[in-house]
């Protein structure tokens, strides 16, 4: 089970006025060794209240450093935090990086990246595109970024400083809300403006994988782009880190459900540790743990990552939303216990089985 670990801030970088790249030294390195477009779950207290949140890694694998990006967010506590009040020498406590969000370098092989960013969902992205041309030296990236304005694009002059290391190899689209020469690049970026680039400006047949970050709305309709023009699932990355519409919606049915039964007797199983207790059938396994005294792991609380993975051993259940599991491991019985509500009379589930 996943543990938090002290991370030293050794240097705070803001890269645009309301965002900060922060370099962290581990005192234990080993458990921080990270795949490009991973991301740390940090955790802090704020008037007696614990957070979680997950920041995505923007440095690259050569880069010899651990670095997150973190915008600060209107009314985010821990967002205001590191971009207000973070020192250097300070002390933040993180879990080891986790994330599915890249495919494997192989040094050999030609390959045709396409990643799509918007505003600070260029974090990830950046990790990977670093890692990218610097590992598979035949390989190119297509990068479309899009911000509100000049003054908001995050790493500015380092992608452009990217973009003159490695000439050919990486093109760099800024799309923004106004400012442009160009009508194809100004507004949002929708699936009928990705048929636009697509047609002038990036040969879509020819790519091999496409990676996604920024808002919801917007990832769906790139990726909707995508799909008609015959990139597969399979060739198509996600990143989100905000519970998505379908799972408030499906929560709701499931507390209408719910009123009518008499609950579920559950039995869980966490860092060697097992509870028996009574849940509500609108309550989750995961808040049913934490309840129950239970160390059960968590980041995000809305099943985009998968540090609260568990196993169902026994019981019907409905999983909410899924956006970090494998089909193969929803088959094998594998959950996001923060999306998985019972729907038997009995639920047995274990943290430790993997």
């Amino acid at each position: 089970m996943s543990k938090f670990h002290p991370l030293t801030v050794t240097d705070i970088h803001h890269t645009i006025r309301d965002a900060v790249v922060l370099t962290l030294e581990p005192r234990d390195p080993e458990p921080f060794d990270f795949i490009q477009g991973q991301y740390l779950t940090f955790k802090q207290d704020f008037d007696g209240t614990e957070l979680r949140r997950n920041y995505s890694i923007c440095a690259g694998l050569d880069d010899g450093v651990l670095q997150v990006g973190i915008k600060r967010v209107e009314g985010g506590a821990f967002s205001t935090f590191a971009n207000e009040r973070l020192k250097v020498g300070d002390t933040l406590q993180a879990m080891p990086p986790m994330g599915k969000f890249h495919t494997p370098i192989e040094p050999e092989r030609a390959k045709n990246y396409l990643g799509f960013a918007g505003g600070s969902g260029i974090t990830p992205v950046l990790s990977i595109l670093k890692t990218v041309l610097k590992r598979e030296p035949k390989s190119t990236f297509t990068l479309v970024y899009a911000n509100r304005a000049v003054n908001t694009i995050m790493f500015r002059e380092e992608l452009e400083d990217l973009k003159n290391r490695y000439m050919g190899r990486l093109t760099i689209i800024h799309m923004l809300e106004s400012g442009q020469d160009m009508e194809l690049f100004t507004g949002r970026v929708d699936q009928e403006k990705c048929d636009q680039l697509f047609k002038h400006w990036v040969d879509i047949q020819g790519m091999d994988t496409a990676f996604i970050c920024g808002p919801e709305p917007m990832m769906l309709a790139i990726a909707e782009a995508l799909k008609s023009h015959g990139l597969t699932e399979d060739q198509i990355k996600f990143e989100l880190f905000g519970e998505s519409q379908q799972g408030r919606l499906a929560k709701q049915a499931i507390t209408d459900r719910a009123a009518d039964t008499a609950g579920t007797d559950a039995r869980v199983t966490a860092d060697g540790v097992t509870r028996s207790f009574k849940m509500p059938r609108n309550q989750s396994v995961l808040e049913a743990a934490l309840e129950n005294s239970l160390e059960a792991p968590f980041a995000c609380k809305a099943g985009v990552c998968s540090t609260c993975k568990a196993k169902v051993l026994e019981g019907e259940f409905e999983m909410l939303s899924n956006h970090a599991l494998e089909d193969y491991e929803v088959e094998a019985g594998y959950v996001l216990t923060c999306q998985c509500y019972p729907l038997s009379d009995t639920i047995v589930v274990d943290y430790d089985t993997h």
